[in-house]
């Protein structure tokens, strides 16, 4: 079967190349199938100067329905396809579109059928019972119809796959603002944030964000070269591996004079084919984004990227606010371990590494990340009950007598009652738990209520064994430190008397990672 081509319409045969780059953009990628090699020739032909948003047309070729599902599933950015229904089967076609849509779970590439026997394939059956985009008789394709087709079908998949990216940019996003106090989560909602706007805005994958005080501080410094300090800090496209690097290592240099102008007048610029967002925080949080791809920006994409812009810093704003406040509550909880540990002559560095051995020790037990968190922030507070016992207790040297050592023991509960007031923050109401019961032994041997086993809350027992592994590595004003070889047999000793069998199980299995951190922290 021939498409047929308009009797009035000129055709200029010439030997050029199928695929065609039109101003640098990369062309759009169009399967024909078909088992007839004219077919191929004649649709070559009538599209050879075909171009749809500034884009050429790429063609791949499939003679049968076997070569279809081969090509498909070896390129996944194909367009559209032009598919034959008749081939080596009847039905050829129509396996090939069950096999794009079922199997490879493809629903972006636009297929069209075309056949020269619609008896074989009845176009409302066809319709109804296979995602097809379009049914076409061959006959009825004239050059004219089938330009149509290329445009409206290719302006489908261009809608389809923008679709895409909002969403892909959405979902993002959505990560990035459940875990905002994650190492990378700025990172991540930056990287959400440049596509969406390249989805929305029409725009080819390449975008970066420069974001920082290094717009501020080092860039004045280096008066006015802001592309020698800055460094990409989330991008999409050919920047998505490029966090971190320097502007002037990935830029040409047209690009970074542009770069410099935006952020020494802080003003956003526009270009043919690409613009520069700059943007300020109120936290001295300054960046510029860099997109590209569009010919011309209308007033309404520019205000509707510079609204992005805008609304990027506010939230770096926020995101960098909450990570302040998260750090100043840790630095604020192992102040007031070591002020207890200070009351008993004790090192700051001792509840960090509490916390540090805590934190081990439930990750190797399978908690939460969340939760490791949470007890790493809270266990130096293990010993806050200590500022209500008296330095002459608390630094005498050699042993406590029986009298005193029940004046040392009130330390648990007096903690516990210091913590438990403030039982709408999750931090302290875990402390105040590890205050309480880290003196508990497993064979109820323990203070201050003489709990046994399981009866003691899993926090309370995690530190047992961070407390004392410290305890007994340290230098204390009542021993000399222990080798890390007998810390080691105590616990194997203990192990089912004074501590959890399968918390000491973990740590003595995993020992040297205890070790690891006591030496990183030590005095």
């Amino acid at each position: 079967m021939e498409i047929a081509i308009d009797s009035d319409e000129e055709l200029f045969f010439a030997e050029e190349e199928e695929s065609i780059v039109v101003g640098g953009k990369t062309p759009w990628r169009v399967l024909l199938v078909d088992d007839d090699h004219s077919v191929h020739d004649v649709t070559c032909l009538t599209l050879s100067n075909f171009e749809f948003d500034g884009r050429g047309v790429e063609f791949l070729h499939a003679y049968s329905g076997k070569e279809a599902q081969q090509v498909m599933a070896e390129n996944s950015d194909i367009a559209m396809m032009l598919l034959d229904v008749v081939m080596e089967e009847d039905h050829a076609g129509l396996k090939v579109v069950k096999y794009v849509r079922e199997v490879l779970k493809n629903s972006f590439t636009r297929i069209i059928l075309r056949t020269g026997q619609p008896g074989q394939a009845p176009e409302t059956e066809v319709i109804i019972n296979y995602d097809i985009n379009d049914y076409k008789e061959k006959t009825e394709l004239t050059a004219q119809k089938l330009h149509t087709t290329m445009v409206t079908t290719l302006r489908s998949y261009q809608a389809t796959m923008q679709l895409e990216k909002s969403r892909k940019g959405l979902e993002k996003i959505v990560e990035a603002s459940a875990s905002v106090f994650k190492i990378k989560s700025m990172e991540d909602f930056i990287q959400g944030v440049l596509i969406q706007i390249v989805a929305l805005a029409g725009l080819d994958d390449d975008a970066f964000c420069a974001l920082g005080s290094t717009l501020v501080t080092r860039y004045e410094e280096a008066g006015g070269t802001a592309s020698k300090v800055c460094r990409i800090m989330a991008g999409t496209g050919q920047f998505s591996d490029k966090s971190g690097v320097l502007l002037s290592e990935v830029l040409d240099h047209e690009t970074l004079k542009k770069i410099d102008q935006a952020s020494s007048e802080k003003r956003s610029l526009f270009f043919e084919h690409e613009c520069i967002i700059f943007f300020q925080g109120t936290r001295e949080n300054r960046g510029v984004l860099y997109l590209h791809g569009k010919d011309f920006f209308d007033p309404t994409e520019r205000h509707l990227i510079e609204l992005f812009g805008h609304n990027l810093s506010i939230a770096t704003d926020n995101i960098e606010l909450n990570s302040d406040l998260q750090h100043t509550q840790e630095d604020v909880i192992h102040l007031l371990g070591t002020v207890s540990e200070f009351h008993s002559q004790e090192t700051s560095l001792h509840v960090q590494r509490v916390g540090r051995y805590v934190a081990r020790l439930a990750e190797l037990h399978g908690l939460e990340e969340s939760e490791v968190a949470l007890l790493e922030q809270a266990a130096p507070l293990h010993d806050m009950g200590k500022v209500g016992i008296s330095d002459a207790i608390l630094n005498k040297p050699g042993r406590l007598d029986e009298a005193e050592m029940e004046t040392m023991r009130e330390h648990a509960s007096i903690g516990y009652q210091i913590l438990r007031k403030n039982t709408h923050r999750p931090v302290l109401m875990a402390a105040s738990t590890i205050a309480h019961q880290h003196h508990e032994k497993w064979d109820g041997g323990g203070y201050p209520q003489g709990l046994k086993g399981e009866e003691i809350h899993l926090y309370g027992r995690l530190a047992a064994i961070a407390d004392v592994f410290d305890a007994l590595a340290c230098r204390r004003c009542y021993k000399e430190a222990w080798s890390m070889e007998r810390v080691q047999e105590y616990f194997d000793e203990q192990n089912g008397l004074h501590f959890d069998p399968q918390l000491t199980a973990l740590l003595l299995s995993n020992f040297s990672d205890f070790v690891a951190i006591f030496d990183e922290l030590s005095d």
